[in-house]
Protein backbone atom coordinates (compact mmCIF):
# COMPACT_ATOMS: atom_id res chain seq x y z
CA UNK A 1 0.00 0.00 0.00
CA UNK A 2 2.79 2.29 0.56
CA UNK A 3 4.46 1.30 -2.81
CA UNK A 4 0.94 2.53 -4.51
CA UNK A 5 1.19 5.81 -2.37
CA UNK A 6 4.43 6.58 -3.77
CA UNK A 7 3.02 5.95 -7.32
CA UNK A 8 0.44 8.11 -6.55
CA UNK A 9 2.71 10.54 -5.36
CA UNK A 10 4.99 10.56 -8.09
CA UNK A 11 2.20 11.49 -10.42
CA UNK A 12 1.47 15.11 -8.17
CA UNK A 13 5.52 15.51 -8.92
CA UNK A 14 4.88 19.20 -10.56
CA UNK A 15 2.34 19.80 -7.32
CA UNK A 16 5.17 19.98 -4.66
CA UNK A 17 8.26 21.40 -3.99
CA UNK A 18 11.54 19.57 -4.78
CA UNK A 19 12.98 19.18 -1.87
CA UNK A 20 10.61 17.86 1.18
CA UNK A 21 11.43 15.72 3.96
CA UNK A 22 9.36 12.36 5.14
CA UNK A 23 8.03 14.49 7.89
CA UNK A 24 6.46 17.17 5.26
CA UNK A 25 5.60 14.13 2.59
CA UNK A 26 3.29 12.56 5.44
CA UNK A 27 2.21 15.65 6.26
CA UNK A 28 0.91 16.27 2.76
CA UNK A 29 -0.62 12.80 2.83
CA UNK A 30 -2.98 13.98 6.19
CA UNK A 31 -3.95 16.75 4.00
CA UNK A 32 -4.99 14.48 1.01
CA UNK A 33 -6.62 11.74 3.39
CA UNK A 34 -8.23 15.14 5.01
CA UNK A 35 -10.15 16.80 1.82
CA UNK A 36 -10.66 13.11 0.11
CA UNK A 37 -12.51 11.62 2.85
CA UNK A 38 -14.32 14.92 3.76
CA UNK A 39 -15.69 14.96 0.02
CA UNK A 40 -16.83 11.57 0.29
CA UNK A 41 -19.85 12.53 2.25
CA UNK A 42 -21.33 14.66 -0.94
CA UNK A 43 -19.73 12.20 -4.03
CA UNK A 44 -22.38 9.64 -1.46
CA UNK A 45 -25.24 12.05 -1.40
CA UNK A 46 -24.96 12.80 -5.35
CA UNK A 47 -25.14 8.99 -5.79
CA UNK A 48 -28.01 7.98 -3.78
CA UNK A 49 -30.04 10.40 -5.28
CA UNK A 50 -30.22 8.57 -8.40
CA UNK A 51 -30.06 4.65 -6.73
CA UNK A 52 -30.58 2.77 -3.63
CA UNK A 53 -28.56 3.42 -0.99
CA UNK A 54 -27.90 0.19 0.04
CA UNK A 55 -27.48 -0.71 -3.50
CA UNK A 56 -24.69 1.91 -4.33
CA UNK A 57 -23.10 1.24 -0.78
CA UNK A 58 -22.70 -2.58 -1.87
CA UNK A 59 -21.60 -1.55 -5.10
CA UNK A 60 -19.15 0.40 -3.77
CA UNK A 61 -17.95 -2.33 -1.11
CA UNK A 62 -17.20 -5.02 -3.45
CA UNK A 63 -14.87 -2.79 -6.01
CA UNK A 64 -13.09 -1.26 -2.95
CA UNK A 65 -13.02 -4.34 -1.38
CA UNK A 66 -11.98 -6.19 -4.07
CA UNK A 67 -9.07 -3.69 -4.91
CA UNK A 68 -7.72 -4.38 -1.48
CA UNK A 69 -7.70 -8.26 -1.97
CA UNK A 70 -6.10 -8.55 -5.40
CA UNK A 71 -3.34 -6.09 -4.24
CA UNK A 72 -2.33 -8.01 -1.01
CA UNK A 73 -2.55 -10.76 -3.13
CA UNK A 74 -0.06 -9.50 -5.45
CA UNK A 75 2.38 -8.39 -2.32
CA UNK A 76 2.06 -11.68 -1.25
CA UNK A 77 -0.47 -12.51 1.41
CA UNK A 78 -1.89 -15.89 2.01
CA UNK A 79 -5.58 -16.44 1.80
CA UNK A 80 -6.98 -16.18 4.80
CA UNK A 81 -8.30 -19.14 7.17
CA UNK A 82 -11.61 -20.03 8.38
CA UNK A 83 -11.11 -18.58 11.64
CA UNK A 84 -10.02 -15.45 9.97
CA UNK A 85 -12.56 -15.23 7.89
CA UNK A 86 -15.22 -15.79 10.57
CA UNK A 87 -13.67 -12.83 12.24
CA UNK A 88 -13.58 -10.71 8.99
CA UNK A 89 -17.38 -11.34 8.61
CA UNK A 90 -18.53 -10.56 12.07
CA UNK A 91 -16.25 -7.30 11.85
CA UNK A 92 -17.83 -6.43 8.19
CA UNK A 93 -21.31 -6.69 9.56
CA UNK A 94 -20.56 -4.18 12.27
CA UNK A 95 -18.61 -1.46 10.69
CA UNK A 96 -19.12 -1.59 7.20
CA UNK A 97 -23.11 -3.46 6.79
CA UNK A 98 -24.78 -1.81 9.50
CA UNK A 99 -22.35 1.79 10.31
CA UNK A 100 -21.55 2.64 6.49
CA UNK A 101 -25.02 1.45 5.53
CA UNK A 102 -26.38 3.08 7.41
CA UNK A 103 -24.54 6.61 7.32
CA UNK A 104 -24.94 5.86 2.85
CA UNK A 105 -28.77 5.98 3.59
CA UNK A 106 -28.77 8.90 5.86
CA UNK A 107 -27.18 11.43 3.60
CA UNK A 108 -30.43 10.65 1.65
CA UNK A 109 -32.46 12.65 4.04
CA UNK A 110 -29.96 14.76 5.56
CA UNK A 111 -27.22 17.46 4.45
CA UNK A 112 -23.78 15.43 3.73
CA UNK A 113 -22.42 17.79 5.81
CA UNK A 114 -24.56 16.87 8.69
CA UNK A 115 -23.82 13.21 8.25
CA UNK A 116 -19.82 13.74 8.80
CA UNK A 117 -20.35 15.88 11.52
CA UNK A 118 -22.35 13.26 13.18
CA UNK A 119 -19.92 10.75 11.88
CA UNK A 120 -16.98 12.90 13.47
CA UNK A 121 -18.72 11.88 17.12
CA UNK A 122 -17.72 8.40 16.94
CA UNK A 123 -15.20 8.69 19.31
CA UNK A 124 -17.41 10.06 22.01
CA UNK A 125 -19.01 6.73 21.81
CA UNK A 126 -16.20 4.85 22.19
CA UNK A 127 -15.15 6.73 25.50
CA UNK A 128 -19.02 6.24 26.53
CA UNK A 129 -18.84 2.21 25.58
CA UNK A 130 -15.55 1.76 27.00
CA UNK A 131 -17.13 2.10 30.78
CA UNK A 132 -19.55 -1.01 30.11
CA UNK A 133 -16.63 -2.97 28.80
CA UNK A 134 -13.57 -2.48 30.30
CA UNK A 135 -13.27 -2.75 33.38
CA UNK A 136 -10.21 -0.35 34.64
CA UNK A 137 -11.98 2.51 32.34
CA UNK A 138 -12.17 5.98 34.15
CA UNK A 139 -13.71 9.34 32.67
CA UNK A 140 -10.95 12.48 33.62
CA UNK A 141 -11.67 15.76 33.42
CA UNK A 142 -10.17 15.94 30.32
CA UNK A 143 -12.37 13.93 28.38
CA UNK A 144 -15.27 14.46 30.62
CA UNK A 145 -15.53 18.09 29.51
CA UNK A 146 -14.94 16.51 25.98
CA UNK A 147 -17.79 14.34 25.89
CA UNK A 148 -19.85 17.56 27.04
CA UNK A 149 -18.55 19.72 24.45
CA UNK A 150 -19.12 16.85 21.71
CA UNK A 151 -22.69 16.38 22.50
CA UNK A 152 -23.33 20.03 23.27
CA UNK A 153 -21.91 21.34 19.96
CA UNK A 154 -24.33 19.00 17.94
CA UNK A 155 -27.35 20.41 19.87
CA UNK A 156 -26.41 23.93 18.89
CA UNK A 157 -26.29 22.39 15.13
CA UNK A 158 -29.49 20.57 15.66
CA UNK A 159 -30.85 23.80 16.90
CA UNK A 160 -30.89 25.35 13.25
CA UNK A 161 -32.61 21.99 12.21
CA UNK A 162 -35.72 22.22 14.50
CA UNK A 163 -38.16 22.79 11.66
CA UNK A 164 -36.66 19.74 9.71
CA UNK A 165 -36.67 17.46 12.64
CA UNK A 166 -40.13 17.95 12.58
CA UNK A 167 -40.25 16.10 9.33
CA UNK A 168 -40.23 12.25 9.50
CA UNK A 169 -37.89 12.08 6.82
CA UNK A 170 -35.10 14.28 8.35
CA UNK A 171 -35.54 12.56 11.34
CA UNK A 172 -35.18 9.13 9.89
CA UNK A 173 -31.81 10.35 8.28
CA UNK A 174 -30.73 11.82 12.14
CA UNK A 175 -31.29 8.28 13.33
CA UNK A 176 -29.34 6.81 10.81
CA UNK A 177 -26.23 8.44 11.31
CA UNK A 178 -26.45 8.78 14.82
CA UNK A 179 -26.90 4.48 15.21
CA UNK A 180 -23.84 4.63 12.33
CA UNK A 181 -21.68 6.21 14.42
CA UNK A 182 -22.96 4.54 17.59
CA UNK A 183 -22.36 0.78 15.86
CA UNK A 184 -18.74 2.08 14.37
CA UNK A 185 -17.81 3.11 17.90
CA UNK A 186 -18.85 -0.25 19.40
CA UNK A 187 -17.42 -2.40 16.27
CA UNK A 188 -14.24 -0.19 17.27
CA UNK A 189 -14.47 -1.65 20.97
CA UNK A 190 -14.90 -5.03 19.69
CA UNK A 191 -12.20 -5.45 17.17
CA UNK A 192 -9.36 -3.91 19.67
CA UNK A 193 -10.84 -6.50 22.56
CA UNK A 194 -11.33 -9.40 19.74
CA UNK A 195 -8.90 -9.30 16.59
CA UNK A 196 -5.57 -7.82 18.03
CA UNK A 197 -3.96 -10.08 15.62
CA UNK A 198 -5.37 -9.43 12.38
CA UNK A 199 -3.48 -7.75 9.72
CA UNK A 200 -5.75 -4.13 10.38
CA UNK A 201 -4.92 -3.36 6.04
CA UNK A 202 -5.43 -6.70 4.61
CA UNK A 203 -8.70 -7.23 7.07
CA UNK A 204 -10.06 -4.27 5.81
CA UNK A 205 -10.11 -4.95 2.03
CA UNK A 206 -12.14 -8.26 3.33
CA UNK A 207 -14.35 -6.84 5.40
CA UNK A 208 -15.14 -4.62 2.52
CA UNK A 209 -15.40 -7.00 0.36
CA UNK A 210 -17.64 -9.60 2.18
CA UNK A 211 -20.07 -6.71 3.34
CA UNK A 212 -20.33 -5.49 -0.26
CA UNK A 213 -21.53 -9.25 -1.24
CA UNK A 214 -24.23 -8.26 1.88
CA UNK A 215 -25.01 -5.22 1.41
CA UNK A 216 -25.77 -6.35 -2.37
CA UNK A 217 -27.84 -9.03 -1.20
CA UNK A 218 -30.07 -7.14 1.16
CA UNK A 219 -30.71 -4.59 -1.27
CA UNK A 220 -31.93 -7.32 -4.14
CA UNK A 221 -33.76 -8.92 -1.19
CA UNK A 222 -35.49 -5.81 0.49
CA UNK A 223 -35.80 -4.85 -3.19
CA UNK A 224 -34.16 -1.97 -2.78
CA UNK A 225 -32.54 -2.25 -6.00
CA UNK A 226 -32.42 -0.97 -9.92
CA UNK A 227 -30.85 -2.75 -12.91
CA UNK A 228 -27.43 -2.42 -13.38
CA UNK A 229 -28.19 -1.90 -16.83
CA UNK A 230 -30.29 1.27 -15.39
CA UNK A 231 -28.17 3.05 -12.39
CA UNK A 232 -26.90 6.63 -14.43
CA UNK A 233 -23.59 8.03 -15.16
CA UNK A 234 -23.86 10.17 -12.01
CA UNK A 235 -24.54 7.68 -9.92
CA UNK A 236 -21.36 5.78 -11.37
CA UNK A 237 -19.35 8.72 -11.62
CA UNK A 238 -19.87 8.85 -7.30
CA UNK A 239 -19.03 5.41 -6.86
CA UNK A 240 -15.80 5.17 -9.08
CA UNK A 241 -14.52 8.67 -6.73
CA UNK A 242 -15.96 7.15 -3.70
CA UNK A 243 -13.47 4.26 -4.96
CA UNK A 244 -10.61 5.58 -6.64
CA UNK A 245 -10.04 8.47 -4.58
CA UNK A 246 -12.00 7.87 -0.63
CA UNK A 247 -10.67 3.95 -0.73
CA UNK A 248 -7.64 3.32 -2.57
CA UNK A 249 -6.11 7.00 -2.70
CA UNK A 250 -7.16 8.36 0.56
CA UNK A 251 -6.31 4.99 2.54
CA UNK A 252 -2.65 4.56 0.96
CA UNK A 253 -2.17 7.95 2.10
CA UNK A 254 -3.22 7.43 5.61
CA UNK A 255 -1.21 4.84 5.79
CA UNK A 256 2.20 6.40 4.20
CA UNK A 257 1.45 9.18 6.92
CA UNK A 258 0.98 6.67 10.19
CA UNK A 259 4.05 4.94 9.14
CA UNK A 260 5.86 8.47 9.53
CA UNK A 261 4.15 10.29 11.93
CA UNK A 262 2.97 9.57 15.56
CA UNK A 263 -1.07 8.54 15.27
CA UNK A 264 -2.40 11.36 17.20
CA UNK A 265 -1.04 13.78 14.25
CA UNK A 266 -1.91 10.91 11.64
CA UNK A 267 -5.26 10.75 12.91
CA UNK A 268 -5.83 14.80 12.96
CA UNK A 269 -8.28 13.97 9.72
CA UNK A 270 -10.63 13.55 11.71
CA UNK A 271 -11.07 16.62 12.61
CA UNK A 272 -10.75 18.10 9.43
CA UNK A 273 -12.42 16.40 7.09
CA UNK A 274 -16.05 16.96 9.09
CA UNK A 275 -15.11 20.55 7.47
CA UNK A 276 -14.23 20.09 4.29
CA UNK A 277 -17.62 18.10 4.43
CA UNK A 278 -20.11 20.81 5.55
CA UNK A 279 -17.86 23.64 3.60
CA UNK A 280 -17.96 21.42 0.66
CA UNK A 281 -21.38 20.43 0.91
CA UNK A 282 -22.78 24.08 1.27
CA UNK A 283 -20.54 25.05 -1.88
CA UNK A 284 -21.35 22.27 -4.40
CA UNK A 285 -25.02 21.47 -3.15
CA UNK A 286 -26.29 24.45 -1.48
CA UNK A 287 -26.86 22.96 1.97
CA UNK A 288 -27.15 25.21 5.05
CA UNK A 289 -24.55 26.56 6.08
CA UNK A 290 -24.91 29.04 9.43
CA UNK A 291 -22.64 30.92 12.38
CA UNK A 292 -24.88 28.11 14.48
CA UNK A 293 -23.74 25.13 12.26
CA UNK A 294 -20.23 26.53 11.90
CA UNK A 295 -19.90 27.29 15.60
CA UNK A 296 -21.80 23.53 16.36
CA UNK A 297 -19.27 22.41 14.31
CA UNK A 298 -16.17 23.41 15.88
CA UNK A 299 -17.34 23.01 19.31
CA UNK A 300 -18.31 19.24 18.12
CA UNK A 301 -14.64 18.39 17.05
CA UNK A 302 -13.49 20.25 20.09
CA UNK A 303 -15.31 18.00 22.10
CA UNK A 304 -13.81 14.90 20.13
CA UNK A 305 -9.85 16.32 20.47
CA UNK A 306 -10.79 16.36 24.22
CA UNK A 307 -12.34 13.08 24.61
CA UNK A 308 -9.14 11.55 22.30
CA UNK A 309 -6.64 13.73 24.39
CA UNK A 310 -8.11 12.50 27.80
CA UNK A 311 -7.94 8.91 26.54
CA UNK A 312 -4.51 9.27 25.79
CA UNK A 313 -3.86 10.70 29.01
CA UNK A 314 -5.47 7.64 30.92
CA UNK A 315 -3.73 5.18 28.98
Amino acid sequence: MEDLFDTIRSTLQPLRPSKQTDRTRALFAVGIVSFLWGTTWLASARGIAHMPALQMAGIRQLIGGGVYIVYFRFKGFKWPNRAALLQFTWMSVVMFVVSNGLSTWSVKYIPSGLGAVIGAIAPIWIAVFSLFMFKDTRINRTTGLGLLLGFGGIVVIFYEYVDAILNSSFSIGLLMGLVATMTWGLGTLFTVKHARNINPYYSIGWQMFISGLILTAIAVMSGQRIPITEIPAESWYAIAYMVIAGSVIAFAAFIYALKRLPAAQASVYAYINPVVAVAIGSLLNNEKLTMLIAGGTMITLFGVYLVNTGFRKSS
